[in-house]
Protein backbone atom coordinates (compact mmCIF):
# COMPACT_ATOMS: atom_id res chain seq x y z
CA UNK A 1 0.00 0.00 0.00
CA UNK A 2 1.51 3.41 -0.68
CA UNK A 3 2.16 5.71 2.19
CA UNK A 4 -0.22 8.66 3.01
CA UNK A 5 2.87 11.39 1.50
CA UNK A 6 2.47 9.69 -2.01
CA UNK A 7 -1.16 9.47 -2.51
CA UNK A 8 -1.47 13.27 -1.68
CA UNK A 9 1.14 14.23 -4.10
CA UNK A 10 -0.68 12.27 -6.28
CA UNK A 11 -4.39 13.88 -5.44
CA UNK A 12 -2.11 17.14 -6.19
CA UNK A 13 -1.08 16.49 -9.43
CA UNK A 14 -4.75 15.06 -10.62
CA UNK A 15 -5.66 18.50 -9.32
CA UNK A 16 -3.36 20.38 -11.09
CA UNK A 17 -3.99 18.46 -14.20
CA UNK A 18 -7.39 19.60 -13.83
CA UNK A 19 -7.44 22.92 -13.63
CA UNK A 20 -5.24 23.03 -16.75
CA UNK A 21 -7.97 20.72 -18.75
CA UNK A 22 -11.10 22.75 -17.53
CA UNK A 23 -9.16 25.89 -18.75
CA UNK A 24 -8.80 24.65 -22.26
CA UNK A 25 -12.08 23.43 -22.14
CA UNK A 26 -13.47 26.65 -21.58
CA UNK A 27 -10.65 28.12 -24.38
CA UNK A 28 -12.04 25.76 -27.04
CA UNK A 29 -15.76 26.09 -25.97
CA UNK A 30 -15.10 30.30 -26.32
CA UNK A 31 -13.34 29.65 -29.65
CA UNK A 32 -16.76 27.11 -31.07
CA UNK A 33 -19.19 29.63 -30.43
CA UNK A 34 -17.28 32.35 -32.70
CA UNK A 35 -16.47 29.69 -35.47
CA UNK A 36 -19.63 28.25 -35.42
CA UNK A 37 -21.19 31.28 -35.73
CA UNK A 38 -18.73 32.56 -39.06
CA UNK A 39 -19.45 28.66 -41.05
CA UNK A 40 -23.70 28.59 -39.97
CA UNK A 41 -23.28 32.27 -41.99
CA UNK A 42 -20.99 31.41 -44.36
CA UNK A 43 -22.39 27.81 -45.43
CA UNK A 44 -25.73 29.06 -47.18
CA UNK A 45 -23.76 31.60 -49.22
CA UNK A 46 -21.29 28.23 -50.81
CA UNK A 47 -24.21 26.37 -50.95
CA UNK A 48 -26.08 28.44 -53.47
CA UNK A 49 -23.06 29.28 -55.11
CA UNK A 50 -22.43 25.73 -56.00
CA UNK A 51 -25.61 24.99 -57.21
CA UNK A 52 -25.76 28.36 -59.00
CA UNK A 53 -22.43 27.57 -60.55
CA UNK A 54 -23.17 23.55 -61.27
CA UNK A 55 -26.00 25.01 -63.11
CA UNK A 56 -24.35 27.44 -65.16
CA UNK A 57 -21.44 25.42 -65.95
CA UNK A 58 -24.36 22.49 -67.47
CA UNK A 59 -24.97 24.71 -70.29
CA UNK A 60 -22.13 24.88 -71.91
CA UNK A 61 -21.58 22.80 -74.81
CA UNK A 62 -18.01 22.67 -74.98
CA UNK A 63 -15.33 22.79 -72.00
CA UNK A 64 -14.86 26.73 -72.14
CA UNK A 65 -12.96 27.25 -68.83
CA UNK A 66 -9.54 25.31 -67.99
CA UNK A 67 -11.06 24.68 -65.14
CA UNK A 68 -13.80 22.62 -66.57
CA UNK A 69 -11.91 20.60 -68.75
CA UNK A 70 -11.28 16.90 -67.93
CA UNK A 71 -7.58 15.78 -68.55
CA UNK A 72 -7.58 12.86 -70.55
CA UNK A 73 -4.62 11.20 -68.83
CA UNK A 74 -5.38 11.43 -65.64
CA UNK A 75 -1.94 10.93 -63.69
CA UNK A 76 -1.17 13.19 -60.77
CA UNK A 77 -3.51 13.77 -57.96
CA UNK A 78 -3.36 16.71 -55.37
CA UNK A 79 -4.90 16.07 -51.47
CA UNK A 80 -5.37 19.18 -50.07
CA UNK A 81 -5.52 17.73 -46.04
CA UNK A 82 -6.83 20.40 -43.35
CA UNK A 83 -5.74 19.06 -40.16
CA UNK A 84 -5.36 21.41 -36.82
CA UNK A 85 -1.76 22.67 -36.13
CA UNK A 86 -2.06 21.54 -31.98
CA UNK A 87 -3.77 18.32 -30.52
CA UNK A 88 -5.23 17.21 -27.42
CA UNK A 89 -8.89 16.87 -29.29
CA UNK A 90 -9.41 13.71 -29.48
CA UNK A 91 -9.30 11.35 -32.14
CA UNK A 92 -9.99 14.67 -34.97
CA UNK A 93 -6.81 14.85 -36.67
CA UNK A 94 -6.16 10.85 -36.81
CA UNK A 95 -10.13 10.62 -38.38
CA UNK A 96 -9.20 12.81 -40.94
CA UNK A 97 -5.30 11.92 -42.01
CA UNK A 98 -6.82 8.32 -42.38
CA UNK A 99 -9.38 9.29 -44.18
CA UNK A 100 -6.38 11.42 -46.78
CA UNK A 101 -4.15 8.40 -46.60
CA UNK A 102 -7.29 5.97 -47.72
CA UNK A 103 -7.96 8.12 -50.68
CA UNK A 104 -4.21 8.18 -51.45
CA UNK A 105 -4.19 4.56 -51.36
CA UNK A 106 -7.80 4.54 -53.77
CA UNK A 107 -5.83 6.78 -56.02
CA UNK A 108 -1.93 4.87 -56.55
CA UNK A 109 -4.11 1.45 -56.88
CA UNK A 110 -5.67 3.81 -59.89
CA UNK A 111 -2.09 4.43 -60.93
CA UNK A 112 -1.84 7.95 -60.17
CA UNK A 113 0.72 9.77 -58.42
CA UNK A 114 -0.36 11.12 -55.16
CA UNK A 115 1.03 14.74 -53.38
CA UNK A 116 -0.22 16.44 -50.43
CA UNK A 117 -0.94 20.16 -50.03
CA UNK A 118 -1.44 20.26 -45.73
CA UNK A 119 -2.73 22.81 -43.96
CA UNK A 120 -1.93 22.36 -40.44
CA UNK A 121 0.96 20.73 -38.37
CA UNK A 122 -0.58 17.71 -37.50
CA UNK A 123 -1.15 16.37 -41.58
CA UNK A 124 2.03 17.83 -42.42
CA UNK A 125 3.76 15.47 -39.72
CA UNK A 126 1.89 12.46 -40.55
CA UNK A 127 2.50 12.80 -44.17
CA UNK A 128 6.06 13.30 -43.71
CA UNK A 129 6.17 9.44 -41.76
CA UNK A 130 4.81 8.56 -45.20
CA UNK A 131 6.26 7.69 -48.73
CA UNK A 132 4.08 10.04 -50.70
CA UNK A 133 5.15 13.82 -51.89
CA UNK A 134 4.41 16.71 -50.06
CA UNK A 135 3.61 19.46 -52.74
CA UNK A 136 3.46 22.03 -50.25
CA UNK A 137 2.81 22.88 -46.56
CA UNK A 138 1.21 25.94 -44.18
CA UNK A 139 0.63 26.06 -40.72
CA UNK A 140 -0.24 27.91 -38.11
CA UNK A 141 -3.59 29.26 -40.04
CA UNK A 142 -6.56 28.01 -37.87
CA UNK A 143 -5.76 30.94 -35.36
CA UNK A 144 -5.91 33.58 -37.88
CA UNK A 145 -8.12 32.25 -40.91
CA UNK A 146 -9.48 34.82 -43.79
CA UNK A 147 -10.61 34.48 -47.13
CA UNK A 148 -7.39 36.09 -48.08
CA UNK A 149 -5.60 32.96 -47.24
CA UNK A 150 -8.14 30.74 -49.31
CA UNK A 151 -7.71 33.11 -52.12
CA UNK A 152 -3.74 32.04 -52.06
CA UNK A 153 -4.55 28.31 -52.25
CA UNK A 154 -7.30 28.69 -54.31
CA UNK A 155 -4.81 30.19 -57.03
CA UNK A 156 -1.97 27.60 -55.99
CA UNK A 157 -4.00 24.52 -57.14
CA UNK A 158 -5.74 26.19 -59.72
CA UNK A 159 -2.59 27.24 -61.89
CA UNK A 160 -0.93 23.23 -61.31
CA UNK A 161 -4.50 22.45 -63.09
CA UNK A 162 -4.38 24.61 -65.87
CA UNK A 163 -0.86 24.02 -66.22
CA UNK A 164 -1.22 19.72 -66.05
CA UNK A 165 0.77 19.09 -62.75
CA UNK A 166 -2.54 18.22 -61.68
CA UNK A 167 -5.08 15.97 -63.45
CA UNK A 168 -6.97 16.25 -60.10
CA UNK A 169 -7.73 17.92 -57.08
CA UNK A 170 -9.52 16.51 -53.77
CA UNK A 171 -10.31 18.54 -50.55
CA UNK A 172 -10.03 16.85 -47.45
CA UNK A 173 -11.62 18.41 -44.25
CA UNK A 174 -14.03 18.10 -41.27
CA UNK A 175 -17.62 18.67 -41.99
CA UNK A 176 -19.08 20.12 -38.76
CA UNK A 177 -22.25 18.73 -38.12
CA UNK A 178 -22.80 19.36 -34.69
CA UNK A 179 -20.72 19.65 -30.96
CA UNK A 180 -20.70 16.34 -30.96
CA UNK A 181 -20.69 15.01 -34.39
CA UNK A 182 -17.72 15.70 -37.08
CA UNK A 183 -17.53 14.13 -40.22
CA UNK A 184 -14.21 13.61 -42.22
CA UNK A 185 -14.82 14.50 -45.87
CA UNK A 186 -13.38 14.21 -49.01
CA UNK A 187 -14.63 16.23 -51.96
CA UNK A 188 -13.62 16.38 -55.95
CA UNK A 189 -12.34 20.31 -56.49
CA UNK A 190 -11.20 20.07 -59.49
CA UNK A 191 -12.09 19.44 -61.95
CA UNK A 192 -15.22 21.10 -61.73
CA UNK A 193 -18.71 18.85 -62.48
CA UNK A 194 -21.30 20.30 -63.66
CA UNK A 195 -24.54 19.92 -62.37
CA UNK A 196 -26.28 16.60 -63.73
CA UNK A 197 -29.26 17.50 -63.86
CA UNK A 198 -31.41 18.39 -66.92
CA UNK A 199 -31.83 21.62 -68.10
CA UNK A 200 -35.28 22.75 -66.91
CA UNK A 201 -35.56 20.20 -64.42
CA UNK A 202 -34.58 22.53 -61.76
CA UNK A 203 -37.08 24.46 -59.48
CA UNK A 204 -35.19 27.71 -60.63
CA UNK A 205 -34.76 29.38 -63.76
CA UNK A 206 -31.35 31.52 -63.82
CA UNK A 207 -30.71 34.11 -66.18
CA UNK A 208 -27.30 34.73 -66.87
CA UNK A 209 -25.82 38.14 -68.35
CA UNK A 210 -23.20 38.20 -69.94
CA UNK A 211 -22.82 35.33 -72.03
CA UNK A 212 -21.48 32.44 -69.89
CA UNK A 213 -18.25 31.88 -71.02
CA UNK A 214 -17.55 35.76 -69.09
CA UNK A 215 -19.09 34.46 -66.63
CA UNK A 216 -17.14 31.46 -66.05
CA UNK A 217 -13.98 32.94 -66.68
CA UNK A 218 -15.11 35.33 -63.54
CA UNK A 219 -16.80 32.89 -61.66
CA UNK A 220 -14.89 29.52 -61.69
CA UNK A 221 -11.93 30.72 -59.46
CA UNK A 222 -13.77 32.10 -56.60
CA UNK A 223 -15.84 28.99 -56.69
CA UNK A 224 -12.47 27.30 -55.69
CA UNK A 225 -11.93 29.83 -53.30
CA UNK A 226 -15.65 29.55 -51.52
CA UNK A 227 -15.20 25.40 -51.52
CA UNK A 228 -11.49 25.50 -50.06
CA UNK A 229 -12.65 28.82 -46.89
CA UNK A 230 -16.24 26.80 -46.73
CA UNK A 231 -13.73 23.66 -45.38
CA UNK A 232 -11.58 26.04 -43.71
CA UNK A 233 -14.32 27.24 -41.43
CA UNK A 234 -15.86 23.65 -41.11
CA UNK A 235 -12.47 22.57 -40.02
CA UNK A 236 -11.75 25.18 -37.47
CA UNK A 237 -15.88 24.56 -35.42
CA UNK A 238 -15.28 20.88 -35.71
CA UNK A 239 -11.16 21.34 -34.08
CA UNK A 240 -12.99 23.30 -31.25
CA UNK A 241 -15.79 21.36 -30.80
CA UNK A 242 -13.75 18.24 -30.73
CA UNK A 243 -11.02 19.63 -28.19
CA UNK A 244 -13.92 20.96 -26.08
CA UNK A 245 -15.51 17.77 -26.20
CA UNK A 246 -12.35 15.88 -25.09
CA UNK A 247 -11.38 18.65 -22.34
CA UNK A 248 -14.32 17.90 -20.90
CA UNK A 249 -13.63 14.03 -20.55
CA UNK A 250 -10.40 14.38 -19.41
CA UNK A 251 -11.99 16.90 -16.69
CA UNK A 252 -14.36 14.46 -15.66
CA UNK A 253 -11.97 11.71 -15.39
CA UNK A 254 -10.20 13.99 -13.35
CA UNK A 255 -12.87 13.84 -10.86
CA UNK A 256 -12.91 10.14 -10.94
CA UNK A 257 -9.44 9.86 -9.96
CA UNK A 258 -9.85 12.06 -7.29
CA UNK A 259 -12.29 10.25 -5.63
CA UNK A 260 -10.51 7.41 -6.33
CA UNK A 261 -7.40 8.47 -5.04
CA UNK A 262 -9.18 9.94 -1.51
CA UNK A 263 -10.99 7.08 -1.38
CA UNK A 264 -7.59 5.63 -1.11
CA UNK A 265 -5.92 8.20 1.23
CA UNK A 266 -8.44 7.48 3.64
CA UNK A 267 -8.08 3.70 3.49
CA UNK A 268 -4.24 4.07 3.56
CA UNK A 269 -4.51 6.89 6.96
CA UNK A 270 -7.26 4.44 8.37
CA UNK A 271 -4.84 1.30 8.45
CA UNK A 272 -1.79 3.30 9.35
CA UNK A 273 -4.06 4.36 12.65
CA UNK A 274 -5.30 1.10 13.19
CA UNK A 275 -1.55 -0.11 12.63
CA UNK A 276 -0.70 2.59 15.62
CA UNK A 277 -3.57 1.33 18.11
CA UNK A 278 -2.15 -2.18 17.41
CA UNK A 279 1.16 -1.67 18.28
CA UNK A 280 0.24 0.42 21.72
CA UNK A 281 -2.13 -2.56 22.73
CA UNK A 282 0.73 -5.12 22.01
CA UNK A 283 3.29 -2.67 24.04
CA UNK A 284 0.66 -2.28 27.13
CA UNK A 285 -0.09 -6.25 27.00
CA UNK A 286 3.63 -6.71 26.93
CA UNK A 287 3.72 -4.68 29.89
CA UNK A 288 0.87 -6.64 31.64
CA UNK A 289 2.51 -9.63 31.65
CA UNK A 290 5.42 -8.78 33.17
Amino acid sequence: MPSLKDVKLQIAGVGKTKQITKAMGMVASSGLRGAQMRIDRFRPYAKKFSSMLSDLAARTEDASHPLLQVHEKKQNVIIILITSDRGLCGGFNINLITRALKLAKEKEQEGKEVQFLCVGRKGRDAVKKTSYVLFDSMTDIMGRLNFQFAVQLGNTVSHAYENNTADEVYLVYSEFVSMSRQIATASLLLPVEPSTEEAGSSQIEYIYEPNVAVLLAELLPRYINVEIYRGLLDTHASENAARMFAMNNATNNCDEMMSSLTLLYNKTRQASITNDLMDIVGGANALQSQ
